[in-house]
């Protein structure tokens, strides 16, 4: 199923598991969600709920079911192109969530929201630049981290603050993305070279991400 397949892609670039599949935390119905969600208009929620004391975590993810629907008619994972690379991208970015919230509570690590957003955006150039380089052997895909990143735009209906975290997110993932890209040129050492890079990035902490993307971008 495509969203396991997709769990699969992201944690086998990043050589992570979890003992959960994504399908045992999807939601598709919107009346099932909390109330603000509920009444939002995004395809794509997280939902995580903490234990007063802190020692259990709660979540589900829902992705808007016409979505999903689509991605059925014109799978990604076969071909990606234009018609669906906006629903990929959303999809992409719910399993990143999932995938990253629950390895780290598997270790009992933290999480803060500028760092799963952060993370997401990273898995979105990653988890694409691997797709279409399987997909189009001979194309270097130049075009990607424009597309996603000098393109990007901020939903205007976010509040002050959530408008400027996912901005910031944003920025560092676009800095990081484009020494990633500079790397993976190289035809003899980038690709080995980037994938050791991500799996040692994958594992740090907030302020660990952003000084290293601040060191080394």
């Amino acid at each position: 199923m495509l969203l396991s397949r997709l769990q699969e892609l992201i944690g086998g670039i990043y050589d992570v598991r979890v003992t959960y599949d994504v399908y045992d935390f999807l939601v598709t119905d919107r009346g099932r969600l909390p109330h603000a969600p509920h009444a939002g208009l995004a395809d794509e929620e997280l939902i995580v709920a903490q234990s007063d004391d802190g020692t259990d975590v709660a979540l589900s993810l829902y992705l808007d079911p016409a979505l999903l629907a689509r991605l059925a008619r014109a799978d990604p994972l076969v071909e990606l192109h234009g018609g669906n690379v906006a629903d990929w991208w959303t999809a992409l970015e719910g399993v990143s969530h999932f995938l990253y919230l629950a390895w780290n509570a598997g270790h009992d690590k933290p999480v803060s929201l500028l760092e799963l957003e952060m993370q997401a955006e990273v898995d979105k150039y990653v988890a694409s630049y691997w797709l279409m380089r399987r997909q189009y052997p001979g194309h270097f895909p130049a075009e990607l981290r424009r597309v996603l990143f000098e393109r990007a735009r901020i939903d205007p209906r976010l509040a002050g603050e959530r408008r400027r975290m996912y901005g910031e997110a944003n920025h560092y993932a676009a800095r990081f993305c484009r020494r990633l890209e500079r790397r993976l040129t190289d035809a003899v050492h980038g690709e080995r070279e980037v994938l050791a890079e991500l799996r040692r990035f994958y594992r740090l902490g907030n302020a660990r991400k952003r000084a290293h993307i601040e060191r080394t971008s």
